[in-house]
């Protein structure tokens, strides 16, 4: 539920050998309509909520045909997920048309309802093709890892950790040519991200579910980017406690997200307590391949 990018994490904790990134997407089937999962922590005793989810999502596609892929989903994060214990995920079959098919997925805990997702899958089709163009941003292989200037017993501690395992991330400097001009009112701030372990390429739910969980990696803290520099990118404190309210996607082509892909985002508003963020996903071909925005909640700390 709170932004993984705020998690402290000690930089004494012993290294332990990575883990493939798949391995946070599984989820065990217990009936027809029902998964088991276990998430991480975003921060200290709330699981992330990115990674809840991603785990929803999974559950949402395993009842559909392999025939139709995710195209949209619709998300509220409704009590903080305990990392742990496990969490039950209970798909309600809404609608089984021709070409769309909807499923309700209620994310269960300890008999609460913490977080509730609809999403709706798709038969593809013939159309028309059209979208916005990717600003030209430094290609990836030009920028700074976003953890190379932390010092090494931290970087060690969070490449080791649960939520940073097989992620790469790497932000677009605020001065970089090719960046739209900043808007007054509007914070923005690009960041190539991926992840490292290759994945299969014939499983797309696979793709949406890991895009779902780095979609919430950033979003948050773009909307509190008129109060303080992101995580990785600041030096003192954090002065604003922020976690995701609601969550929702669109998916709007075939995308790998084991490749770089450019998260572009901004914040329209920030206001009673909370921030609007939207991000747009591109390919390295430019192509506009998802759409994410989500509500924060911004408190100062005191």
């Amino acid at each position: 539920m709170t932004d993984l990018t705020e998690q402290q994490i000690p930089a004494e904790q012993a290294p332990r050998p990575a883990t493939p990134f798949a391995e946070l997407l599984e989820i065990e089937q217990l009936d027809e309509n029902t998964f088991r999962g276990h998430c991480h922590a975003g921060a200290p005793m709330r699981a992330f909520g990115g990674h809840v989810a991603a785990q929803a999502l999974a559950a949402a596609g395993r009842t559909c045909d392999g025939q139709r892929a995710v195209h949209s989903l619709h998300s509220y994060f409704l009590l903080p997920g305990n990392p742990t214990r496990p969490i039950d995920y209970e798909v309600e079959r809404l609608r089984e048309g021709v070409t769309y098919a909807t499923r309700r997925v209620r994310a269960v805990q300890d008999r609460n309802e913490i977080f509730s997702l609809t999403a709706s899958f798709k038969r593809p089709e013939p159309g028309g093709e059209r979208h916005r163009g990717m600003p030209p941003v430094p290609a990836p292989e030009t920028l700074l890892d976003a953890f190379s200037l932390w010092p090494e017993e931290l970087r060690t501690a969070v490449r080791d950790s649960d939520g940073f395992r097989d992620l790469e991330l790497r932000f677009v400097p605020a001065d970089a040519p090719g960046l739209p001009p900043a808007v007054p009112g509007m914070p923005q701030q690009f960041v190539w991200v991926r992840i490292a372990t290759p994945f299969p390429v014939a499983d797309p739910l696979l793709h949406a579910c890991a895009l779902t969980y780095l979609s919430d990696l950033t979003l948050a803290s773009t909307a509190g980017l008129h109060e303080q520099p992101n995580f990785f990118q600041r030096t003192e404190p954090p002065r604003l406690l922020l976690a995701s309210l609601d969550h929702a996607m669109w998916f709007h082509r075939p995308f790998r997200a084991d490749e770089w892909l450019l998260f572009a985002q901004r914040s329209p508003s920030a206001s009673d307590g909370r921030g609007l963020t939207l991000g747009e996903f591109y390919d390295r071909d430019g192509r506009l391949v998802a759409s994410a925005v989500q509500e924060a909640l911004i408190r100062r700390l005191s």
